[in-house]
């Protein structure tokens, strides 16, 4: 488990960075619980950098449902008002953010499978076409192209968002 841990820190710390906005140790803490906990599940069907990234993913869409992300966010919610009316940032552009990260996360989740995780590779992870190319043994134009379509599905699903 050492070894696990060594070698996907940076990546884990990345995925929660990305999605969560900021580093959190105890979201870590439970996607390494997690693996260690799923370990018996995993099967060499793809790879395992795959498998704990999405592990990852998941525990931090889990986080945002969570009780405590609600705690915090409402015990935060006073510190953050002084905080935001000095920055310009209004509560409700803070929730608004919030909330349009959670349903942009919902629509990668949503997305076929074999466009979801070159997005969260991609976007998230910030993996190169080349890198991208080279995990999943295709050539770089297949990636440059589900990219593509990946982010005309989520353009259109989401332009809500923009208001349109």
């Amino acid at each position: 488990m050492q070894q696990i841990i060594k070698e996907n820190r940076g990546r884990i710390r990345a995925i929660i960075k990305k999605l969560t906005g900021t580093y959190n140790e105890d979201i870590e803490q439970e996607v390494f619980i997690k693996t260690w906990k799923n370990l018996p599940n995993y099967h060499e069907e793809g790879r395992f950098t795959q498998w704990i990234s999405q592990l990852a993913a998941n525990v931090c869409r889990d986080y945002f449902r969570s009780r405590q992300y609600k705690q915090s966010s409402s015990e935060d919610g006073n510190e953050e008002a002084l905080q935001n009316i000095a920055g310009a940032e209004t509560p409700e552009k803070i929730i608004d953010t919030k909330t349009r990260q959670k349903i942009i996360l919902k629509a990668v989740d949503n997305l076929p499978a074999k466009y979801r995780q070159i997005v969260i590779w991609y976007e998230f992870e910030e993996l190169s076409y080349e890198q991208i190319a080279n995990k999943m043994r295709l050539p770089v134009g297949t990636i440059k192209s589900r990219l593509h379509s990946a982010r005309q599905i989520l353009a259109e699903r989401l332009k809500f968002l923009k208001g349109e």
